[in-house]
């Protein structure tokens, strides 16, 4: 445990890192990168070029410290970065660096104001907290390994099968090369590909959300063709463009926190855009395993051409009673008007939700972007739903910041 004055200094200037947040992550990831390039196979450049990764990492120092003495307060936090490591094969060996890193990156933004005896005070904090994060990343690596199925690090899975499931959007049919058993997932889940594109530098990583209820012999990811000429399509371009059936992909196991239980509460599942994929996982999940359940399936899309997964989805309610599914368009087409197969032309407000979730005893779960993310948070306040009934995955590292 860490003496009372390390605890006092720590809290005390927890405040001033926040204010100083980006800019230290933003530095931090500067040093990091001049004294271990080979990490650029690691970290998400996407998410570099845009800040994301040096704002999480900010927010996320910040967070610690003010929690040092209780860190179950941030219990969401640690796991979620801890899954997020766990799949991309962060090791403990690679703590040290990090830490003293991020103590000279605080140093150099606040200058003379980081005396010796604050650099000291979070230096034993910092390791406090990387001796939570090691512990517990141990244990996922362990449990996923040791699971029927399971591996450490990345294997080798073949494109069975690609289907175009709307105008960006197409799934990924996933099967092992080594024609073994494979894991099996909690609905909400997402794979991580280790990209190898030609041309490219560096290895890529991203998560994709699983979109299939686990099944015995496959996986299935839905991927959006993101534009080609930004870095976030440099991934998703190599998959829609070049992948072919047949086609090697190398993936870690399942991770992910964002999960449906399997109580029988109402689930209310709200979805815009590519975040109908884990939440179709969870769609068919329910459907298949509790069919007494009552579910309301809620999807924003900019019209039906953008709109995956909409024929099945219908089908499923069609099939079950207990499902009630709802449509929003923001800009439907002049097609879509004249069939009025849609249920609200614009966003998804509280008089929305209101006029059709059937109770407010119900658990939300939400995913899409951070301003789609933002407004539906805001509008299930609003209406009074009890935070611990809203969970949510947001397909940015800045989602870790949990300030709804």
């Amino acid at each position: 445990m860490l003496d009372e004055k390390t605890i006092g200094i720590v809290q005390s200037t927890a405040p001033v890192l926040k204010e100083h947040s980006k800019e230290i992550g933003r530095r931090f990831y500067t040093l990091l990168f001049e004294k271990a390039p080979d990490l650029y196979n690691i970290f998400n450049q996407t998410n570099q070029k845009r800040g994301l990764q040096q704002e999480a990492l900010g927010y996320a120092v910040y967070a610690a410290g003010e929690h040092i003495t209780n860190l179950d307060a941030i219990k969401p936090v640690i796991e979620r970065i801890s899954q997020k490591h766990r799949a991309i094969g962060i090791k403990a060996e690679q703590y040290p660096v990090v830490g003293e890193t991020l103590l000279q990156a605080v140093k150099d933004v606040l200058g003379d104001a980081a005396t010796d005896e604050i650099i000291e005070a979070w230096g034993k904090a910092y390791g406090y907290i990387a001796d939570a994060f090691i512990d517990l990343e141990k244990k996922l690596y362990e449990e996923t390994e040791q699971q029927t199925g399971g591996w450490r690090g990345y294997r080798d899975f073949y494109v069975d099968k690609k289907v175009k499931e709307s105008e960006d959007v197409t799934s990924f049919y996933l099967k092992p090369k080594d024609q073994d058993v494979i894991a099996t997932y909690k609905p909400g889940q997402y794979l991580t590909i280790k990209a190898e594109i030609p041309g490219e530098k560096y290895t890529h990583i991203r998560h994709y959300s699983l979109s299939e209820a686990p099944v015995k012999d496959y996986y299935r990811i839905s991927v959006k063709r993101e534009d080609q000429n930004t870095p976030e399509g440099i991934v998703s371009n190599y998959l829609h463009e070049q992948i072919q059936t047949g086609d090697s992909l190398s993936f870690s196991a399942p991770a992910g926190d964002f999960v449906l239980d399997n109580s029988s509460t109402p689930i209310v599942l709200i979805s815009g855009g590519i975040g109908i994929t884990p939440v179709l996982s969870m769609l068919n999940a329910v459907v298949s395993e509790q069919p007494n359940r009552q579910v309301t399936f809620i999807h924003a899309a900019l019209n039906s051409q953008y709109h995956p997964f909409k024929d099945h989805v219908k089908q499923l309610e069609n099939n079950h009673s207990n499902l009630k599914s709802l449509v929003c368009y923001e800009a439907p087409t002049t097609e879509d008007k004249q069939r009025g197969d849609f249920d609200k032309e614009g966003y998804i407000d509280m008089d929305f939700l209101k006029s059709n979730v059937s109770t407010k005893d119900s658990d939300f779960y939400l995913c899409g972007s951070l301003p789609f993310m933002d407004a539906i948070i805001r509008a299930l306040k609003d209406w009074e739903i009890p935070t611990e009934h809203i969970h949510y995955e947001s397909f940015s590292p800045v989602a870790i910041l949990g300030e709804e």
